[in-house]
């Protein structure tokens, strides 16, 4: 009886711990643990569970799908569940499973790491995608995967209607990219690739999934009407030939000994991967095999998943060194003997903060255990054995310009701000630069670097006074070069003064929200001297944002360098006149954007909007106006019928914007 009492308290931790990182999985997209962690936990309450049988319960986290619909978006309920995999650990396993089916023919296919999702066609189009939820229930969010470029707008079928299944995912470049930009605007990064997925997919902001470099690969046919199949592999390549991208190199196999081979190729493959897996799946290919076999009510009978242990190693960390970001933001890289791991040498491996650093009691000198998380990013997992050195400590001066550096009430890194840093010049240079910036055509990384070598650029404003001779005198770069460059530079002084906002390099502070600012104000003088109340009321603003604007525009420095520009002849207001959001045709009124427009972009829309008068909203409520539609709404039309707001099309916008 003690026992049992014992294992019932056992199994109660296991199972609220299990639901907690369960939610902060599927839910929050903010995963604490490693996959191996969370298995490790769900293993140890499986066996106490088929030890004690009367402690078994229905709403155990090992007979339910680890999900749930968020109520960001509307609820789909799926007509066939979507359900999990059972996951083994051991080639025992996986022959067990084989020989539970002698005979038969399995498909092998790598289980890549990502978000699953449904996406429905009717008459060939996609008509609706969704979130897998809890594998009942899950979330509408057509709109953000009609973002996604390898996901089919139509398809190539005879068939009525087709449901397929397939993994969002995140390509690794792209990953490593978004976490670089993360860290050097002092923002959070993502822990791994399929976190990284699940949180810009689940975004209302469909632009902002649009711009995360999302991909897909389809795995299965959830229902199809007009045809049937006799196998999985027939229908894989039935996917294909529809245009959907399909599971990468999928293995037909008979019997344990292929399956085994096939298991082992893709292990070798881990390292090398331009997308993340978490594993192999193993199907059987016969449909008719697997209607035989059943499923229970979390998983399939008919399929298994075994997961590859994580592969960890031990080195030595030589040194740490410290850089400091664009924003300022002091980071610690460990320096480590070269190590053979997933596939590739690995040397040097981000640290993060003075908190990392003392949780771990991390030292130079010290032999760590390095493994990459989600098999791409290096980390430190614990200290083996200390090496003798003393505790580190980040330095209290800045590497780069020597000035003090502060760590801020709400963050756990150490930052300079001091805003003539060196080390900050370069990034925010590139940054003022950039496309989304001021949009200077030919002053890339490699130009600015040599211009701050040559003693020309200290500052932003420093580009306006660039002379033929300053730029033709650097490598690769002629007098007809720095004549095209003088141009652009001469162009971006004409620009809205939304970019310009973007450019000053505000923390928090994007495209989206320099349009509001210049909307609102209309001139960079009214900016500067508007209140974090005026701020804070913006629809879309939120208190730090607020906060971050009135900080920087009480520095010395920025109220210098708005002047200079000023001088140089930057545009200093919204184009057209200022205060565009108190007047203009579309005042007073909420727009939603949905769908794809025709000749227009939605983001030359929201501009369009913005630049007379009206707001532009990521989410349709009672207090939007217009609902702008164009092919492929998605749930936002369904949303604007059920609270009765107005739908229009492009041409009804431009007849509203040419009314007298």
């Amino acid at each position: 009886m003690q026992d049992t009492e014992k294992a019932a308290e056992k199994v109660k931790r296991l199972r609220s711990l299990i639901e907690y990182h369960s939610n902060l999985y599927y839910n929050a997209d903010a995963p604490e643990i490693e996959d191996d962690e969370y298995d490790a936990l769900m293993r140890e309450l499986k066996e106490l569970e088929a030890r004690y049988p009367e402690l078994r319960d229905d709403n155990s986290p090992t007979v339910k799908v680890g999900g749930a619909a968020s109520g960001k978006f509307a609820s789909v309920e799926h007509t066939v569940a979507m359900q999990s995999l059972r996951d083994v650990f051991s080639m025992e396993e996986v022959g067990q499973f084989c020989r539970d089916f002698p005979g038969a023919a399995f498909v092998v296919e790598k289980k890549i790491d990502g978000l699953s999702v449904s996406l429905e066609y009717t008459d060939g189009v996609l008509t609706r995608g969704s979130t897998r939820g809890d594998g009942r229930v899950g979330e509408d969010i057509t709109e953000n995967l009609l973002t996604i470029q390898s996901i089919p707008h139509t398809i190539r079928t005879d068939a009525k209607f087709l449901e397929v299944r397939g993994e969002v995912y995140m390509p690794r470049k792209t990953f490593a990219a978004l976490n670089l930009s993360q860290e050097e605007n002092g923002q959070k990064t993502f822990k791994n690739p399929r976190n990284a997925a699940a949180g810009s997919l689940r975004q209302k902001d469909a632009s902002i999934t649009a711009s995360r470099g999302l991909a897909v690969f389809v795995f299965n046919v959830q229902q199809v009407s007009g045809m049937a199949f006799e196998t999985h592999s027939q229908s894989l390549a039935y996917l294909a030939s529809c245009g959907f991208p399909v599971s990468p190199e999928f293995t037909v196999a008979t019997g344990y000994e292929e399956v085994a081979a096939a298991i082992e190729k893709i292990g070798g493959q881990r390292g090398t991967l331009e997308y993340d897996i978490d594993g192999a799946v193993v199907k059987l290919d016969s449909l008719s095999l697997r209607r035989s076999a059943g499923v229970t009510s979390k998983f399939p009978k008919w399929a298994v998943a075994f997961k590859y242990p994580p592969e960890q190693k031990e080195t030595v960390l030589r040194d740490i060194e410290v850089t400091v970001g664009r924003t300022g933001v002091l980071t610690p890289t460990g320096v480590f003997d070269p190590v053979l791991l997933a596939g590739t040498s690995v040397s040097r491996a981000s640290l993060h903060n003075q908190d990392y650093i003392t949780q771990k009691d991390i030292r130079i000198g010290d032999t760590v255990v390095l493994r990459k998380a989600g098999e791409i990013i290096p980390e430190v997992v614990s200290v083996a054995v200390h090496g003798g050195g003393e505790p580190y400590h980040l330095p209290e001066v800045c590497p780069s310009c020597g000035e003090r550096v502060f760590r801020l009430e709400d963050e756990a890194a150490l930052r300079c701000l001091n805003p003539d840093c060196p080390a900050q010049l370069l990034r925010n240079l590139i940054h003022f630069a950039s496309r989304d910036a001021m949009d200077i055509e030919g002053m890339g990384p490699a130009v600015i670097e040599q211009l701050i070598s040559a003693g020309r650029l200290h500052s932003p404003s420093d580009i306006y006074s660039l002379t033929e001779d300053d730029i033709a005198s650097l490598d690769r770069m002629g007098k007809k070069s720095a004549q095209n460059l003088l141009r652009a530079i001469e162009k971006s002084k004409g620009n809205d003064l939304y970019k310009l906002i973007c450019a000053l390099g505000i923390r928090h502070i994007g495209e989206s929200a320099s349009r509001l600012l210049a909307a609102r104000f209309g001139s960079m003088q009214k900016l500067m001297e508007a209140t974090a109340e005026s701020f804070a009321s913006i629809d879309g603003f939120g208190e730090v944002m607020a906060e971050a604007v009135v900080d920087f525009f009480s520095t010395t420095h920025a109220k210098e360098l708005i002047h200079r520009l000023a001088g140089s002849g930057v545009n200093m207001t919204t184009l057209g006149g200022e205060q565009r959001e108190s007047s203009g045709k579309l005042t007073g009124l909420t727009f939603v954007i949905t769908g794809t427009l025709e000749g227009m972009t939605r983001d030359e829309a929201k501009a369009l909007i913005l630049a007379n008068g009206g707001k532009a909203s990521g989410s349709v409520s009672k207090k939007t106006s217009f609902l702008l539609t164009g092919e492929n709404p998605g749930s936002k039309l369904t949303k604007a019928e059920e609270l009765g707001v107005r739908v229009i099309s492009l041409d009804e916008l431009n007849e509203m914007l040419a009314a007298e």
